[in-house]
């Protein structure tokens, strides 16, 4: 029983507002389907929740806890909280923290899957996606699981984009961007130059198009500005054709 969660790119990212003490954005999340984490259910008698493999962050910050106290919430379903009596989660980290690639939200995501496939829950994907978006902005997108999608509200609104995903290259500094103190940074820097119209035009384009078309990554991402402000070392990977992931620190590139 097991289940890879990929990472993503935003292939843009614009902020278009706030709602309820959060930022709305519109994006394009494209998957990347060759850098992802594994979590595996693995038989053992377990007197509480267990998660193996995330040594060092507690249990109750842990995105995939987070998940199941929420489906728990939403369905209190009996036979989940018992099959987690019986098995222990092992997660296998390979994408890293705190570089703008979604794996916090991509475990959570992922592991609501994996819960509703062995545990034969009866729930639609979108009740599915509702519940991820209790545990973060960016699970909903997990959820669905789509190549590319259009991501608008605060990152509930999932569309897919039939597109033919072109392959990236991804570097990933060795600097940690905290995502919570880049957008503190925004609203102090960029407040004023929000557009609630920014993106819109880039949500009928193949990711491809955007990317050989618009080639300042500022103008591509508005936490770029922000996080480099708080992370001076990101400006020298920032080179020609490299664009700026998420709340950071990651880069990426059309390959080939």
């Amino acid at each position: 029983m097991k289940i890879t969660a990929l990472a993503k790119v935003n292939a843009f990212l614009k902020i278009t507002g706030k709602r309820d003490g959060y930022h709305t954005l519109r994006s394009r999340f494209v998957r990347v389907d060759d850098l992802y984490d594994t979590i595996r259910f693995v038989p053992e008698a377990c007197s509480t929740f267990t998660i193996e493999g995330l040594e060092g962050v507690p249990r109750e910050a842990n995105t995939i806890y987070k998940a199941y106290k929420a489906l728990n919430e939403a369905t209190g379903d009996l036979d989940v909280l018992d099959f987690f009596y019986r098995h222990k989660v092992v997660v296998t980290k390979r994408i890293p923290a705190g570089a703008g690639l979604g794996g916090g939200s991509s475990d959570a995501g992922a592991f609501l899957r994996l819960v509703h496939r062995v545990c034969d829950l009866r729930l639609s994907i979108d009740e599915l996606a509702a519940i991820g978006a209790r545990v973060g902005a960016d699970v909903p997108f997990f959820v669905y699981d789509y190549p590319s999608a259009n991501v608008s509200g605060i990152g509930e609104v999932v569309e897919p984009f039939d597109e033919l995903t072109p392959p990236l290259e991804i570097v990933t500094p060795p600097i940690h961007c905290d995502t919570a103190a880049v957008y503190r940074r925004f609203s102090e820097c960029c407040a004023n130059t929000i557009d609630p119209d920014a993106g819109a035009e880039w949500f009928s384009l193949p990711t491809r198009e955007i990317l050989n078309t618009v080639k300042d990554p500022t103008e591509l991402n508005d936490l770029f500005r922000p996080a480099r402000d708080l992370c001076p070392g990101l400006k020298k990977y920032a080179k020609e054709g490299w664009f700026f992931i998420g709340s950071g620190s990651s880069f990426f590139r059309l390959r080939g």
